[in-house]
């Protein structure tokens, strides 16, 4: 027998639908703010900022789509743009003959590290100051059981413990957990 249909609450309806619109304005404002001032999608900052984390700034092409969430064949097309950008390359995997490694170049960190403040500025304008310290630890501690629930085997990046030790509320305290990608990334001289 199927089971029956657990509808919203008219009060979870509104939060849902509000949730679904704030998250999409958020990242389309976020989109135009890169288009705008770095000439760089979203998607394709997204993809510059997990190679700079990762060692020697290179990564399986199946394992970057899986950090991204994106197919292969989505992944591929934006691996070639930023390719064509001179961003990125691609090399053979070492290890596997049949994978291909994204490697971020030089030309494709130093493009990282100039989108950064512009980024960090919208995401703190659109988010981060219209909250209160409290807010953005409950904000937290919502998306990670959201995505714990979602990504059960923790594939996605994203930092599953909030309000303990690692957290701060002063925004000039380094948080070793922080996602460098609303951080400035480490450039020689700038660190």
């Amino acid at each position: 027998m199927a089971e029956e249909t657990r509808w919203l609450s008219p009060a979870e309806q509104d939060v849902w639908r509000t949730f679904i619109t704030m998250t999409a304005a958020l990242t389309d404002g976020l989109d135009r703010q890169l288009q705008r001032d770095a000439k760089l999608p979203y998607t394709y900052y997204e993809i510059l900022v997990v190679l700079s984390e990762t060692p020697e700034r290179a990564l399986r092409m199946s394992e970057l789509a899986g950090l991204r969430g994106s197919s292969r064949s989505r992944l591929s097309h934006a691996v070639s743009r930023l390719e064509e950008a001179g961003w990125v390359e691609r090399r053979e995997c070492p290890t596997d003959k049949r994978g291909q490694l994204a490697v971020l170049t030089d030309a494709g960190y130093a493009a990282l590290a100039a989108a950064a403040p512009g980024h960090v500025g919208a995401v703190r304008a659109a988010l981060f100051d219209r909250l209160t310290p409290e807010q953005v630890r409950v904000l937290g501690e919502i998306s990670a059981v959201v995505l714990d629930g979602l990504d059960p085997d923790k594939q996605l990046p994203g930092n599953r413990c909030f309000g303990g030790a690692a957290a701060s509320d002063d925004p000039h305290t380094p948080d070793p957990a922080a996602r460098p990608d609303h951080g400035q990334p480490e450039v020689a001289g700038t660190a």
